[in-house]
């Protein structure tokens, strides 16, 4: 179909990626759902066309001399969709939701700082236990352990109200068309799987008067070059993604409707430790084999015992050439990435892996060194599976990496592309995954953000890989007593993060979006969110 022209052009059509896994905000964690969560949806604070917070369901807040409690005074006249009232204590009633045992929120590790939210999680305490409370109608306070960024962490979507009446009537299904109550700029209109969703202005948000676009059409684009075609014949204002394709000929065809900026998102590969050949645990005690270096970091081998597992993990690692993979494969702007934190973040130093600094041929050379220690060779390869979830970019960085693994090492790759739900729950349980697609988008700009999912044994660890000196190191940044030693900490972590090799750093994202001429109101900001309420539509 063609865009239309006129009265009707007030659709927004909006390519989203893959299927939404669910629109529960409170279990959202992926970009696709959280897109169409931040239409549907306002938390107490939010976020402005340009990423900067701005008063949401909340006209002020506060916070007490030591940054420990925080109190938000609402809006007058608040409402849901369906036109009742939404005051603090249904806002109280939704955290407790959010955290309680059985909603298994995956985003709950975020808010460790917030007053029993792990026993709360842990169903150590019950609900009622979390620090959050309501000390009248209009006002929600805030009781953490430690100072966090709170007002940021509040524009998740696992700090969105949940209509609970819906969900103790329907169930999971509160979440479909007719069932579904909100409180933000939009609500659900339709749903149809597998291809697209449409949310229609809420004529009962507090704002209403300022949106201008009446319908958004999320459309289902796991395609990313079939999304592009789409583009292109007209069928989408703006694109979730744009394939990989030679930069020059992109700006030549597509001109300034090409958007490409800095993103606060690493893209790695994660390597499931809970399972052979990966495990820790097998460990020789040798000296280090003939050739490779131990005295620069290149090699995991400590105190004369190599562990064969770790050992394998960093030839994998080692074997990628990433600058070749940003230039040839991605080629829009992304970095090389030695490193789990992206650069941008206020304050904060990235680290990198100790052998970022060698050159790629030594790399490889050191590679096939521990790759023979840790019991492999021609005669007998490593055969792994490398999974990832469908999507055009993915499959290509896939036969890349591949590539490199097979040309290096000699190891057999087997290519595993998955629907995304499916995909997400094997990454999840850590059964059958081997090497995985990975990588974060940052929830809000700070290093920890990125760091927290190794904390511990929880759902966003995909790997199974535990380190007590990174948790230590988190918890002693947690304590610190300004920015300069919480951010020295959070380094120290990453630094040890990236000795274990777990994950395999390959890229730090850059935003890229095709945006038609007559779209006004689209802002690139660091973490790529993009509110159909501060767009509108021009002839």
């Amino acid at each position: 179909m063609l865009l239309a022209t006129g009265a009707q052009a007030a659709t927004l059509e909006r390519g989203n990626g893959p299927e939404p896994s669910t629109l529960d905000a409170h279990k959202c964690q992926e970009v696709a759902c959280g897109n169409v969560l931040r239409d549907l949806y306002e938390g107490l604070v939010t976020e402005d066309a340009g990423g900067r917070l701005v008063p949401g369901m909340a006209r002020t807040w506060s916070t007490s001399p030591d940054g420990r409690t925080w109190t938000f005074v609402l809006r007058d006249g608040l409402r849901w969709s369906n036109g009742e009232p939404l005051d603090a204590p249904q806002i109280v009633a939704s955290f407790r939701r959010a955290f309680a045992p059985m909603t298994a929120a995956p985003f709950g590790e975020l808010f460790e700082a917030l007053h029993n939210a792990k026993a709360v999680q842990a169903g150590d305490l019950p609900p009622s236990a979390l620090g959050v409370d309501a000390p009248d109608a209009r006002t929600v306070a805030f009781h953490l352990d430690r100072s966090a960024p709170l007002p940021a962490l509040l524009t998740l979507p696992i700090a969105f109200p949940v209509y609970l009446p819906a969900v103790e009537t329907f169930g999971a299904q509160h979440t479909r068309p007719g069932t579904l109550v909100s409180n933000g700029a939009y609500r659900l209109a339709a749903w149809t799987p597998q291809a697209n969703l449409v949310v229609e202005r809420n004529a009962r948000f507090h704002d209403a008067a300022n949106v201008a676009i009446d319908r958004v059409r999320f459309q289902v684009t796991e395609d990313a070059a079939a999304e592009l075609q789409r583009f292109a014949a007209g069928d989408l204002h703006l694109t979730e993604v744009v394939p990989p394709q030679p930069l020059a000929s992109l700006r030549a065809r597509f001109g300034s409707r090409l958007r490409l900026s800095p993103y606060l998102g690493s893209f790695w590969l994660g390597i499931n430790t809970t399972h052979a050949p990966f495990k820790d645990g097998d460990c020789a005690r040798v000296a280090a084999p003939r050739g490779v270096d131990a005295s620069r970091g290149l090699s995991p081998l400590r105190d004369g015992c190599l562990d064969r597992g770790h050992a394998l993990r960093r030839a994998l690692s080692m074997a990628i050439d990433r600058e070749l993979l940003v230039s040839r494969v991605t080629g829009l702007g992304e970095r090389a990435a030695y490193g789990i934190v992206p650069p941008g973040i206020a304050g904060y130093t990235p680290a990198s892996t100790t052998w970022s600094r060698v050159s790629q041929a030594e790399r490889e050379k050191q590679a096939r060194l521990l790759y023979r220690a840790a019991g492999y060779s021609d005669a007998r390869p490593l055969e792994i599976e490398l999974r990832y979830n469908t999507s055009t970019p993915h499959r290509r960085l896939a036969l890349a990496v591949a590539a490199m693994w097979r040309q290096v090492l000699g190891a057999h790759v087997r290519l595993r592309n998955e629907d995304w739900k499916v995909f997400v729950g094997n990454r999840k349980q850590r059964v059958i995954t081997q090497v995985f697609r990975g990588g974060w988008i940052a929830d809000v700009p700070d290093a920890r953000n990125f760091l927290t999912a190794f904390e511990s044994d929880g759902p966003l660890n995909w790997t199974g890989w535990q380190d007590k000196g990174v948790v230590d190191r988190l918890h002693r940044a947690d304590a610190a007593k300004n920015e300069v030693a919480r951010n020295a900490w959070l380094h120290a972590a990453e630094t040890r993060l990236l000795q274990g090799d777990a994950v395999v750093p390959l890229y730090f994202y850059s935003s890229k979006h095709l945006v038609d001429a007559r779209v006004r109101g689209f802002e690139a900001n660091a973490l790529d969110h993009h509110a159909s309420r501060w767009m509108h539509l021009t002839e």
